[in-house]
């Protein structure tokens, strides 16, 4: 991702979710879906949605007589910036550090471990492939 994507609050990134899984859609829509979930006011999750746009992180398709809001960004974008500023704040930016002390305190199985040992045995190969282009 070459620029910084928003922070994005907890109660936004709900918003971002409903997005996510089908869009565009339009306020009412996202409105009847998480009211349903988190019981909001249609108030609260306009305001939500106003913000996700100055934010630059949704955007507005007014060529409708209703207004249908899309995600700018995918989620596995949003969930690559939240780990790695997670990281950052937390591990002073060192993933390996945050690796260790998770490796160290989770019971992994050997399923877990195979998979965690073929991730990293591909891992070298697609590094150099993503430097060439």
């Amino acid at each position: 991702m070459s620029h910084r994507l928003p922070n994005i609050s907890e109660a936004e990134w709900e918003v971002m979710t409903v997005l996510w899984k089908k869009s565009p859609q339009t306020a009412s829509e996202v409105n009847s879906f998480l009211q349903e979930k988190k019981n909001w006011k249609p108030k609260t999750i306009r305001t939500l949605l106003d913000r996700l746009v100055q934010k630059k992180v949704i955007g507005v398709n007014k060529d409708q007589k209703v207004y249908t809001f899309f995600p700018y960004y995918s989620q596995d974008e949003c969930q690559l910036a939240e780990a790695q500023s997670f990281i950052k704040r937390i591990y002073g930016g060192t993933l390996k550090s945050m690796l260790v002390q998770f490796i160290e305190d989770e019971s992994f199985s050997e399923e877990d471990i195979n998979e965690l040992r073929s991730i990293l045995d591909k891992k070298p190969k697609e590094k150099g492939s993503k430097e060439n282009q």
